[in-house]
């Protein structure tokens, strides 16, 4: 067995003044097909009639299922930091607030 770890890979990340400042999504629409998703990320304005995306971003399945994994222990370690995230549940309000998957058809 190799006792030798695989060396860390560091990598340059780029980020525009522009891209710097975010962008605000509380709403994700998401689709797939067998070689992708599809992620729209849109915001909803109280009051506005639809919500417009902002952002649309596609990944390879194995891509999102490393996107998953980051999450979860990203969550994790947010959680112990800071406490458990509640969600808050407010009524006629979907319960995943459009981060839900695809209706079957």
């Amino acid at each position: 067995m190799n006792q030798n770890p695989r060396p860390v890979r560091s990598m340059n990340i780029e980020l525009k003044p522009e891209q710097a400042e975010g962008t605000y999504s509380n709403f994700v629409l998401i689709g797939h097909a067998p070689s992708e998703f599809i992620l729209d990320f849109a915001r909803i304005l109280h009051g506005q009639p639809k919500a417009r995306v902002m952002s649309r971003i596609l990944m390879t399945p194995e891509n999102v299922v490393k996107l998953k994994k980051t999450l979860e222990q990203n969550i994790k370690k947010f959680e112990e930091r800071y406490g458990k995230i509640e969600l808050k549940e407010k009524p006629g309000e979907a319960k995943e607030m459009g981060f839900a998957p695809p209706e079957q058809s």
